[in-house]
């Protein structure tokens, strides 16, 4: 199977896209964006692969064989997890028998960052197979939010200092999330049809043996990338040839207008940006506002506000929605953002109440963008990770309806956060018909040949 790959290489994560010939999506990848952005493509890459792999498997089960296709994706995920968490177990081992700065009995710590180990791999299964919410979908954040957490009983209870096992832990993650790890993508999911349909059970036997068969099938497909588009916050860092990088701005709003034909006004949130585009009938940019000189009003600096509440980002639009009243806040600063809002908690205002004020804010900030890029046009399409902000949508959709025709189209679409790369892959498409074809980078290539189906 041929495909094209289009990557979005953005400040906080890291989207890819494969198109097939015809240009069909065949699947979607995204990771956190690392401190080595070769690793960062290449994973969110070996993503799309995957998720292309589980398509191919869905396509290959029998029709009789019932709604498999989650409790599969998520037996898949604990055991990629688990294969992390075990890559983790070496770095930070190691690590701890070559340090010439840890005093004291390193058999003993050894034994216990294995213990706050041991835990991790315990409390994560719930997190995948049983239902319970997870705060993010990249492993650092899991694994550390878990480790964090026993490493902090286990210090309490007499064991190792806090602050050693912390340590161990942060220094082992920067190495691990820089090395892109060999993933068999045919074994995990025999590893993941073990715990949905477990082979000491009679009544398995014939439902195994065709999903056995479906995995083989999958897994013997060849996926052949024939054209790699780049674009994003960091595409200038990527080796690719010049010919195989496009702007983000044209490829937001190609990919925008591919999903939404009748856009004609983009809105890109990112984690570092803010872009203001307007588009044609066929989705070429007549003009576009970039704010790209700090993060202020970008999901960065909502990041930075969820973590002085201790939460999770996911959790600041639902918890925003409650309140009753809109606090008016001075400063979308990242810098000064926190000073003020512990000024206003310490005030006595709700949280709430402070977070519809910052969401207004950052709403008013992109409006401001969107004015003098043209204005609101009719269909008007939101993309990045805060369109999947509730509240951010609820403002924006009151801005709207108080500055243009209350009755223009809002278009947002769950897989928002892919549009950059999939305009990519649409340009890549293009070259492919064309003919031109620019040799794939030799990170991709070298890590092609790692990855096992």
């Amino acid at each position: 199977m041929k495909c094209v790959v289009g990557i979005d290489l953005g400040s906080t994560t890291t989207k890819a896209v494969l198109l097939d010939e015809q240009g069909g999506i065949l699947g979607r990848g995204i990771t956190n964006s690392r401190s080595n952005y070769e690793v960062a493509s290449a994973v969110a890459w070996t993503e799309a692969v995957t998720s292309a792999r589980f398509d191919l498997l869905e396509r290959a089960m029998p029709s009789t064989s019932g709604s498999w296709a989650k409790p599969m994706k998520d037996a898949f995920r604990l055991e990629l997890f688990i294969d992390e968490l075990a890559e983790l177990r070496a770095t930070i081992l190691r690590n701890l028998e070559r340090s010439l700065t840890v005093h004291g009995d390193r058999k003993a710590l050894a034994t216990t960052v294995g213990e706050v180990l041991d835990r991790v791999r315990r409390k994560a299964e719930p997190l995948f197979v049983g239902g319970a919410p997870r705060r993010s979908e990249f492993f650092r954040d899991i694994a550390g939010a878990l480790y964090v957490a026993e490493a902090e009983e286990i210090s309490r209870a007499g064991g190792a200092p806090f602050e050693q096992l912390a340590a161990l832990y942060d220094r082992a993650i920067l190495e691990v999330e820089t090395r892109a790890q060999r993933r068999d993508v045919g074994g995990l999911l025999r590893r993941a049809l073990d715990r949905v349909l477990p082979a000491d059970r009679a009544e398995n036997a014939t439902a195994r043996a065709a999903a056995a068969q479906a995995i083989a099938t999958a897994a013997a497909q060849t996926i052949e990338e024939i054209a790699v588009v780049g674009t994003g916050y960091g595409r200038q860092t990527l080796p690719f040839a010049r010919e195989s990088v496009r702007s983000e701005i044209l490829c937001h709003g190609r990919g925008a207008h591919r999903v939404f034909p009748g856009t004609r006004t983009v809105l890109d949130i990112g984690g570092q940006d803010t872009k203001a585009i307007q588009v044609d009938d066929h989705g070429v940019v007549t003009s576009f506002q970039m704010n790209d000189r700090c993060a202020a009003g970008c999901g960065r600096y909502l990041g930075y506000i969820a973590d002085e509440l201790n939460l999770g980002l996911h959790e600041l639009g639902p918890l925003a929605l409650q309140a009753t009243k809109s606090v008016k806040v001075c400063s979308t600063c990242t810098v000064f953002a926190g000073a003020e809002l512990r000024e206003r908690l310490a005030l006595g205002q709700k949280r709430e109440d402070i977070l519809a004020g910052l969401h207004r804010a950052i709403m008013l900030r992109a409006m401001s963008l969107l004015a003098r890029s043209g204005g609101v046009q009719n269909e008007f399409t939101f993309t990045g990770g805060v369109c999947n902000n509730g509240m951010a949508v609820k403002v924006l959709r009151e801005l709207v309806n108080e500055n243009y025709d209350p009755t223009t189209t809002l278009n947002i679409h769950p897989d928002s956060i892919y549009m950059g790369a999939l305009g990519a892959a649409l340009f890549g498409l293009d070259d492919a018909r064309a003919g031109r074809l620019a040799p794939m980078p030799p990170f991709l290539r070298a890590v092609a040949s790692e990855v096992s189906a």
